[in-house]
């Protein structure tokens, strides 16, 4: 999420997704909450992106785990590994019958 030093009104940053309290002209106000309500709504809908940032976090997980514990990590990988190969050779043996 992106923060935005300017919006905070006294050098506090707020989310883009949030509107600063001190604004107190109506107008911009009302276009500050246009902006972080499109802003929420992209955050929302942008499937991609909150992909990618989950593919990023799931990464950096096992990253840490494996530095962690490698024994689990490697033990982890090949019981994937096992699983997904035992899966593809059942859907190919229910295939080919």
């Amino acid at each position: 999420m992106s923060i935005e030093a300017s919006r905070g009104g006294a050098g506090v940053p707020v989310p883009r997704t949030a509107v600063s309290l001190g604004i107190t002209d109506p107008v911009e106000r009302a276009r500050a909450e246009l902006k972080a309500a499109l802003a929420a709504i992209e955050e929302k809908t942008n499937v991609p992106k909150r992909l990618t940032r989950a593919a990023d976090e799931a990464v950096a997980t096992a990253r840490g785990f494996v530095r962690r514990n490698p024994t689990g990590g490697v033990l982890a990988v090949v019981g994937t590994a096992l699983a997904v190969g035992t899966a593809v050779w059942g859907i190919v043996r229910l295939y080919t019958r």
